[in-house]
């Protein structure tokens, strides 16, 4: 039986409730009243629409994540999970989940714990629950599984997941369309203050030039890098040409809207193409025809040409600096109101990039992987 990707989502997605509930970890304090008596409170007065969609939003996709990994674990000795038992599991789980977050939060003066908030997420685990189940007995996850095993090689669940959360990744707006991964220049900031007034605050490496913005040149060159790395990705576990061709078109289309719809919420509505340059467009169109060159390489050398264009992507990516457009629409997501996805983007374009580097590492180091197309 081929693992479910979903249960490594389950995770991820756990993960990033933990820290889109508790940022900013930081001033917690015990009010002397029991963690659960934000229970017996009467429900918020103030609340807008904003605050009643997301709370149900964010927990569907888990009650639905959480379902898909019951229904596809199914235990050999007993077969699978009823649709009943899969909603009932996912959506306790979803609920001692959001409980646990609302009493940690009345430990934090910058959080309120409100039982409105958990009963919109329990209700939003509920329905992806359904949804899932849903889907379930139409057989779409058994049309899904038939698809997944004509198009992946078995071994495919790291870089299905992987490209699962490639689109979350762009929601957070990067310096470079398409430019995930460029952390130095906050790491060395980060750095320097948690060392400030301590003897390893000279262990820094001191850099003698300020970093440089990006030429065209270069900028085009990390579009179609960035563009390029989720295609490589599904090369690795794709065999058939056709599939590859079609996999490339898909993956350079959501980025495409990704990107877009992250610029609308952070510039407005107006102004969700201004990120489409000159040097992107043409930085996409080579993407495009990388990945109709690359289509017949091996599974391996995919995976090798993936963990190439990601080192010499990153390497130029972390050598220039972000535009004082960038970080002031940096501090809009992280101090206005898309704290709440602060924590399901920001660490997502940090870190996918690296998550890939590792996945690949593993896959060009492995030895008798399937290593030919159709």
């Amino acid at each position: 039986m081929r693992k479910t990707a979903a249960w490594p989502l389950t995770q991820a997605y756990v993960a990033l409730i933990f820290y889109a509930s508790l940022y900013p970890f930081t001033g917690w304090r015990d009010q002397g009243i029991a963690f659960w008596a934000w229970l017996a409170s009467p429900w918020p007065k103030y609340w807008t629409a904003f605050d009643l969609v997301s709370n149900v939003l964010g927990y569907m996709p888990l009650g639905f994540l959480v379902a898909l990994s019951v229904l596809r674990r199914g235990n050999p000795r007993f077969g699978r999970a009823s649709n009943l038992a899969a909603v009932t599991i996912a959506t306790l789980s979803c609920s001692v989940l959001s409980f646990s977050m609302e009493s940690l939060q009345s430990y934090l003066p910058s959080r309120v714990a409100s039982n409105l908030d958990y009963a919109l997420n329990t209700g939003g685990a509920f329905v992806g629950a359904l949804v899932a189940a849903g889907l379930e007995k139409a057989g779409a996850i058994d049309h899904w599984s038939r698809i997944r095993a004509r198009w992946f090689v078995d071994e495919a669940r790291g870089a299905l997941v992987l490209v699962a959360l490639w689109p979350f990744a762009l929601l957070f707006p990067a310096s470079v369309p398409f430019g995930l991964g460029q952390v130095m220049e906050r790491v060395e900031a980060g750095l320097g203050e948690w060392l400030a007034d301590t003897p390893f605050l000279e262990w820094l490496p001191v850099r003698d030039v300020e970093l440089q913005p990006l030429v065209p040149a270069a900028e085009l060159m990390c579009v179609a890098l960035g563009a390029l790395v989720p295609c490589l990705l599904g090369y690795s576990v794709i065999r058939a040409m056709g599939n590859r061709l079609a996999f490339a078109l898909g993956v350079v289309a959501v980025g495409v809207a990704t990107t877009a719809l992250s610029a609308a919420m952070s510039w407005g509505p107006a102004h969700a193409w201004a990120w489409l340059s000159i040097p992107v467009q043409v930085g996409l169109a080579a993407a495009l025809l990388l990945a109709l060159v690359l289509v017949r390489m091996p599974l391996r050398a995919c995976a090798a040409l993936a963990l190439l264009a990601l080192v010499l992507n990153l390497s130029v990516l972390n050598q220039a600096p972000a535009s004082a457009y960038f970080a002031h629409t940096l501090q809009t997501w992280e101090q206005g109101r898309f704290i709440r996805f602060n924590g399901l983007a920001l660490w997502l374009g940090w870190l996918w990039p690296y998550a890939v580097l590792a996945y690949v590492l593993a896959r060009v180091s492995r030895s008798g992987a399937e290593n030919r197309i159709a």
